[in-house]
């Protein structure tokens, strides 16, 4: 029996040996219940940027809301951070890995966000 984690990262391996072939810079998203994090990481496995909603500046953004990191306001806001981070280091085109989470609420709000901060994917 394979408990939900497992399951899931079998689920990302596919993508993730796709995303290397191609050797392009990957977005890959990690959720938690209160938490979520979004990292460019390069063909050589190097973080190139990363966001998340432990970042003080993030924090202060959320500051006063309720389940201020665990939902999808806080998911695009990480998703529009990321990308600025990322297009100041000079990448402008990622592929999406949502490690093996269903693109859907705060994935689907983190691409979005990304997209619309000017990030191709």
């Amino acid at each position: 029996m394979m408990d939900k984690k497992q399951s899931r990262l079998r689920r990302a391996t596919q993508t993730r040996a796709k995303i290397a072939e191609l050797k392009v810079n990957r977005l890959a998203v990690h959720r938690t219940n209160l938490h979520i994090y979004a990292s460019i990481i390069g063909p050589d496995a190097k973080v190139l940027a990363s966001a998340s909603t432990l970042e003080a500046e993030v924090r202060a953004q959320l500051a006063g809301q309720s389940g201020a990191g665990g939902n999808a306001a806080a998911a695009a806001l990480v998703g529009k951070r990321v990308a600025e981070k990322a297009l100041k280091a000079g990448i402008a085109e990622v592929a999406f890995d949502r490690s093996g989470f269903r693109y859907h609420g705060r994935i689907k709000a983190v691409a979005e966000a990304a997209r619309e901060a000017g990030l191709k994917f």
